[in-house]
């Protein structure tokens, strides 16, 4: 669904205000459109109008045609696109369309020109220039200057070592956990909420899940779950930085050092992340992350794995490659696979980390402008954002509050009907038919409630202002006459 037809917007003059009120809460524009016999349009009535109304003590029983505005912008439904682009503004956000006759037709909005995205990449920088040398020399595979400079590049961004780059973000999971032989008969502790990526590079392995509760503070691993899940077959916990905020590494670091379990950090969604000063990705056995399109950086697909253990990073280097020697050309000391980043990748990775700070400072600004926007509701529980921590803000989520005037579901449709793309959090992985049936001592409580009630807004570095006020318009509006007509 997106933003709705003229007829939603359409009222007959003798209709009174509780119709236009239920009108515009079901339209989620704000305002509705009167009109005479043959469609004529007559006045226009916006959301303020009936609230003013209802402070200075006009009842909802009171004709539309004592309250709507006579005076306003229409303009012919043969206007060109550009004019009528012009026309619109902050004050004026809607344009009713007519015909020569004087019935409306059709109407324009930003909204309805426009449709803002979660999320959409970046690539105005040198990307083009340096897949254009990848072309021009020829090296467009996984051989290429690009990739080890990628790996170099990103490694000393997060104060990491022993880097190696992949395909993707899945697999770089799943080579961490090859690299350490976690096999079938061991168990991995992973999140409830998380992208189900995560789980599924454990099941790659042959070793089993055991799915743990997150904090409801932080919406990481919970500490406690974790160690109600410790048995003699774990092998690993794999925190996951989930949206952007660290886990509580310190913690889980313990942990693993009392029970001698490795600790793989899923760091795909953290890029710009920070615990206690530090980079996430650099406080496990090893670290991986993501470059998806939608990621803070993108290499279209692609991923990283870094590794503190030398042995760990050489094993993996050649699983990346199917397994085969170094020294030894087409012989293969192990069943490998083919998890090999391409140069070309690798270029755009280049090209997009010379603007990294650029885009992570960008994701804070955005974050800022959401926290006072969504204060303002009233409605909402904001991200994470501790102390001790620096959230990556990847995508920005947050929790409709159970006390909430509206669900989750119907802000998102009403959010669709104002061209803005929202999305819901994380389904929790137990609820899922491929997950059920792994071991656990959790209830998820948490992640129950955070999948329930969370709901992620658009988060691209390139979002503009405009596109950012019609967000907050849609936002209040939607709020206000929602509980109006309630």
């Amino acid at each position: 669904m997106h933003t709705p037809d003229i007829k939603d917007l359409l009222l007959p003059s003798a209709s009174k205000l509780k119709d236009a009120l239920a009108l515009i809460d079901k339209n989620a524009q704000g305002i509705c459109f009167i009109t005479t016999t043959g469609n004529k349009l007559a006045g226009i009535l916006t959301d303020g109008d009936i609230r003013r109304c209802i402070l200075n003590g006009t009842t909802l029983d009171v004709s539309v045609e004592k309250v709507m505005q006579t005076k306003f912008t229409a303009l012919p439904v043969t206007t060109p696109q550009d004019v009528i682009q012009s026309k619109l503004s902050h004050e004026i956000r809607h344009i009713p369309l007519v015909d020569e006759q004087g019935a409306i037709v059709d109407y324009a909005c930003f909204s309805r020109m426009h449709r803002t995205p979660i999320m959409q990449p970046l690539l105005n920088g040198n990307e083009l220039a340096y897949l254009s040398d990848c072309i021009k020399t020829g090296w467009i595979s996984s051989q290429g200057a690009y990739v080890k400079r990628f790996e170099k590049e990103f490694a000393e961004y997060c104060g990491a070592q022993y880097p190696v780059a992949v395909s993707n973000g899945t697999v770089a999971l799943h080579l961490a956990l090859a690299a350490f032989d976690i096999k079938a008969g061991d168990e991995v502790i992973v999140p409830d909420l998380t992208f189900a990526a995560s789980i599924n590079a454990i099941i790659y392995t042959g070793a089993t899940p055991v799915l743990v509760d997150i904090d409801r503070t932080t919406w990481t691993l919970s500490v406690v779950d974790i160690e109600k899940n410790i048995t003699s077959r774990t092998k690993a916990i794999m925190p996951v930085h989930l949206y952007g905020h660290a886990s509580h590494m310190d913690e889980i670091m313990a942990l693993a050092k009392k029970h001698n379990l490795l600790v793989i950090e899923d760091a795909a969604e953290a890029i710009g992340g920070k615990y206690k000063g530090k980079h996430v990705g650099g406080f496990g056995d090893a670290a991986t992350f993501s470059f998806f399109g939608n990621k803070t950086i993108t290499t279209g697909e692609g991923g990283m794995v870094f590794f503190k253990d030398k042995k760990a990073y050489e094993k993996a280097i050649v699983l990346r490659d199917h397994g085969m020697s170094k020294e030894k050309k087409y012989w293969h000391d192990l069943v490998g696979f083919n998890y090999r980043m391409t140069n070309m990748q690798a270029a755009i990775g280049c090209a997009q980390l010379e603007r990294i700070d650029e885009f992570v400072e960008a994701k804070k600004k955005l974050a800022a402008f959401y926290d006072k926007i969504l204060a303002e509701t009233g409605q909402f529980i904001l991200p994470p954002q501790e102390s001790w921590a620096v959230n990556g803000y990847w995508l920005y989520t947050a929790v409709l509050k159970e006390s909430a005037t509206i669900s989750r579901d119907t802000l998102m449709e009403k959010m669709l009907k104002n061209g803005v793309e929202t999305r819901p959090a994380f389904y929790p992985l137990h609820q899922m038919p491929p997950y059920k049936n792994y071991p656990t001592k959790s209830t998820f409580q948490n992640s129950l409630y955070v999948s329930a009630q969370g709901i992620s807004f658009p988060s691209s570095v390139n979002i503009t202002q405009e596109e950012l006020d019609n967000i907050a318009h849609a936002l209040h509006a939607i709020f206000q006459n929602h509980h109006i007509s309630a």
